[in-house]
């Protein structure tokens, strides 16, 4: 009898599941690459190139003959 409930709820299971539908896989594969990145899905591929960014300065305060001196390299 307890074989017999455990299969039947097995074949329950696999039922229910079976019963929803299912949505069709849309598989997009992206990357990022150093000066561009891209996407590529099943309607075709976009690239998409980085904006320029102007190198920050760095700046620290020097001590230049008894005063602070702001120094950017």
């Amino acid at each position: 009898m307890r074989s017999f409930l455990l299969v039947a709820a097995a074949v329950l299971a696999f039922g229910a599941t079976m019963t929803f539908e299912t949505t069709d896989a849309n598989a997009v594969v992206c990357a990022r690459g150093v000066y561009r990145a891209g996407c590529a899905g099943y309607r075709g591929a976009v690239v998409v190139r980085r904006p320029y960014v102007a190198p920050v300065a760095r700046c620290r305060s020097v001590l230049v003959n008894g005063v602070y001196v702001r120094r950017c390299y």
